[in-house]
C-alpha cells in the first residue's frame, strides 16, 4: 500500500544543536509548507501500479523525495545511503523514519526514487521558486544566465572502443540466451576483439592501425549476423523473458550498426562524420558532443541555468544537440515570463549570448537593462541606461560562475550517474531543486 506520508509522525530523536541540523529543519519546514510537492511525488509513484489496501507499507512518497534530497545533497550513493540513514538520527528524523522503523534497503530506494520523473522535479522547482517569491527571498527583478555542461556517465570514446562495446555486450546477450535453454550458435570474439582494440590504441604506423580496424570491424560485423540469426529463434520463445532479449538485442544491432557505419566513414574513407550523426556511447546512446570555446570536448548535454540575486535557480533548460548561447537567449527570457508573469527588469548575460537582434527583441519585452559580459559590437547605451549600471550587471553575471562551480562540486552536477535519457533529465532537476532548498533554508538560518 503507497502512503503520501505519515498519518502519526512515528517517535523520533529530539533535534541537535548543530547549523546542518537547523539547516535540516528548515528545509522540512519548506517542504511542510508545500503539501502540493508531496501529492506529484505519489502521482509518480503510483502511475501503472495496481493499488491495493493489503500489504506491508513501503516507502511513503514524503520519505521518498527527501531521501532523494538526502542523496543529492550528501553526494551519497545507492550503496551508502541505507546506511547513513540508519546511522544518523538528525537524517533519520528527516526522512521520517523513527527510532524503531527499519531502513530500506538500497534497491527499494533507488527503484523509488527513480519513479520520479523529470517533469515532477522541474514542477517542484516552480513550487520552490514561487515560495521564494512569497517569501521575498527572490523576486525574480534581476536575473543572471549563463550555460555549462552536465556530462554522461561514459567513458572517453573512441571508434575501437565502441566496437569492443558492441561485440562484448551483444556477445553477453547471446550467452544469456543459450543459458535459457535456446541452441544459439555464435563465435565468442571478445578477447580477440580487445585485444584488436589495443593493438589500434598503441599502433605506432597507420598502417598497423588500419588493419587492427579492418579485423575488428569483421568481428563486429559477424557478432552483428549471430545476432540477427537468433531473432527468429527468441521469438519462438514465451514470456517477458524473451521479450526483454529480442527488444535488447534488436536494441545494441541497431546501435553497433551505427557504430559500425561512422567507424567505416572516417577510418575507411577519410571523412569527417558531423557530431549530430556520431555516437559516442552504446549505454547512454543520447549522449551529445559539446566543443567549449572551439577547446575542450565534452559528451552529455547543455544545460542552460537561470539565477536569481538570491542565487535561487529560477529556471534550468536542457537542450538537444549543442545549440549556440544566442540561439537561447529569448527562449530562457520567455520562460522567466511563464514563471513569473513578467519579465525581468535587469538581464546579466554571457557573452555568447550577444546579437544586435536579441539585444532588439528584449528590449520590446520590456526589459529595460540587458548586459553582455562582451559588447560584440553593441554600445552600453544600446544595452543599459549608463555605465555604472553596466558595471555593476556585469560584475552580478560573475556570481553565476560561482553557482554553477558550488552545484558541480558538492551537489554532483558535473556529471550525471543514473542510466538513461530521462533519468539524465530526472537527475539535473534533482541538483537544481537541491540546491534551491539549501539556499532558501540558508536564507532563513544566515
Amino acid at each position: 500500500m503507497r502512503e503520501k506520508s505519515k498519518k502519526q509522525l512515528p517517535l523520533m530523536n529530539p533535534t541537535i544543536d548543530h547549523p546542518q541540523a537547523r539547516e535540516l529543519e528548515e528545509i522540512d519546514l519548506i517542504l511542510e509548507k508545500n503539501a502540493t510537492i508531496i501529492d506529484l511525488v505519489h502521482q509518480d509513484l503510483c502511475r501503472g501500479r495496481n493499488l491495493r489496501d493489503t500489504g506491508a507499507n513501503g516507502l511513503s512518497a514524503e520519505q521518498v523525495l527527501r531521501a532523494a534530497i538526502i542523496k543529492q545533497m550528501f553526494g551519497f550513493s545507492y550503496e551508502l545511503l541505507p546506511f547513513h540513514l540508519a546511522d544518523s538520527n538528525s537524517l533519520r528524523r528527516f526522512c521520517r523514519l523513527g527510532i524503531v522503523d527499519k531502513c530500506f534497503k538500497k534497491s527499494a530506494l533507488a527503484k523509488n526514487i527513480k519513479r520520479i520523473s523529470g517533469t515532477t522535479w522541474e514542477q517542484i522547482n516552480r513550487i520552490l521558486v514561487v515560495h521564494g517569491w512569497q517569501t521575498e527571498v527572490e523576486k525574480g527583478r534581476q536575473v543572471r544566465i549563463d550555460c555549462t555542461v552536465v556530462e554522461s556517465n561514459i567513458h572517453p570514446p573512441s571508434d575501437s572502443t565502441l566496437l569492443f562495446d558492441c561485440v562484448r555486450v551483444l556477445v553477453r546477450i547471446l550467452d544469456g540466451i543459450r543459458q535459457v535453454g535456446v541452441s544459439v550458435v555464435f563465435t565468442d570474439h571478445c578477447r580477440r576483439a580487445k585485444r584488436r582494440m589495443l593493438a589500434v590504441q598503441y599502433a605506432k604506423k597507420e598502417k598497423q592501425r588500419l588493419a587492427a580496424y579492418r579485423d575488428l570491424l569483421k568481428m563486429a560485423e559477424n557478432t552483428v549476423g549471430y545476432a540477427q540469426a537468433a531473432i527468429p529463434l527468441v521469438e519462438r520463445l514465451a514470456g517477458l523473458e524473451a521479450m526483454a532479449f529480442e527488444a535488447e538485442l534488436k536494441h545494441y544491432i541497431d546501435l553497433t550498426g551505427q557504430v559500425i557505419e561512422q567507424t567505416e566513414r572516417r577510418v575507411l574513407k577519410g571523412e569527417k562524420v558531423p557530431a549530430s550523426e556520431k555516437i559516442v556511447s552504446i549505454f547512454e546512446p543520447h549522449t551529445d558532443i559539446i566543443v567549449k570555446d572551439r577547446r575542450e570536448t565534452y559528451y552529455g548535454h547543455k544545460v542552460c541555468l537561470c539565477v536569481g540575486a538570491s542565487n535561487l535557480i529560477t529556471d534550468c533548460l536542457i537542450t538537444e544537440g549543442n545549440p549556440a548561447d544566442s540561439e537561447l537567449t529569448l527562449k530562457m527570457l520567455d520562460r522567466q515570463n511563464d514563471l513569473y508573469g513578467r519579465y525581468p527588469l535587469k538581464v546579466a548575460l554571457d557573452g555568447g549570448f550577444a546579437s544586435k537582434d536579441n539585444l532588439a527583441a528584449a528590449k520590446k519585452r520590456q526589459i529595460k537593462d540587458v548586459c553582455f559580459s562582451k559588447k560584440r559590437g553593441l554600445e552600453v547605451e544600446q544595452m543599459c541606461r549608463s555605465q555604472w549600471v553596466f558595471n555593476r550587471l556585469r560584475r552580478f553575471r560573475a556570481g553565476v560562475e560561482s553557482i554553477i562551480s558550488w552545484i558541480k562540486r558538492s551537489l554532483g552536477f558535473d556529471r550525471c550517474t543514473w542510466k538513461g535519457q530521462d533519468s539524465f533529465v530526472s537527475y539535473v532537476w534533482l541538483s537544481a531543486v537541491t540546491a534551491n532548498l539549501m539556499t532558501l533554508a540558508r536564507a532563513k538560518t544566515v
